[in-house]
């Protein structure tokens, strides 16, 4: 059974990786990118269930991904999760509508019910 299509954005090639991998042995269809430009592409291509998204990124950080993802899909359940976000950041980002956030790190168990509830308030799989 799905468990939901989620998309993981993190800098960090090993780390999405390795996430990437879990998530889609507990059943989740997951893309993984690399970038906030990467994840424009992404959501501009297909609707996701849940955003995971890093606040600390070269180029264009996840704040400004954030501002851009939320233009998209207004209605985008976007759960921050990073490890060296400042408080102002984490800020910023829940007030340009996070719908969460995780400090990393944190446990599989943890952040898979963070993305449930995130899929349960958007309404379920596909909604």
């Amino acid at each position: 059974m799905r468990q939901g299509k989620v998309l993981l954005i993190d800098d960090k090639v090993e780390f999405l990786k390795v996430l990437s991998e879990r998530l889609r042995l507990r059943g989740y269809e997951v893309t993984g990118v690399g970038s906030g430009g990467e994840a424009l592409q992404a959501v501009e291509r297909e609707p996701f269930d849940v955003i995971v998204l890093d606040l600390v990124m070269p180029v264009m950080d996840g704040v400004e991904t954030l501002r851009r993802l939320r233009a998209l899909d207004p209605q985008a359940q976007i759960i921050v999760f990073s490890g060296y976000a400042t408080s102002r950041e984490v800020e910023q980002a829940m007030a340009l509508g996070a719908s969460d956030f995780l400090a990393k790190p944190a446990d599989l168990d943890t952040l898979m019910e963070h993305i449930n509830q995130a899929i349960a308030n958007k309404g379920g799989p596909g909604a």
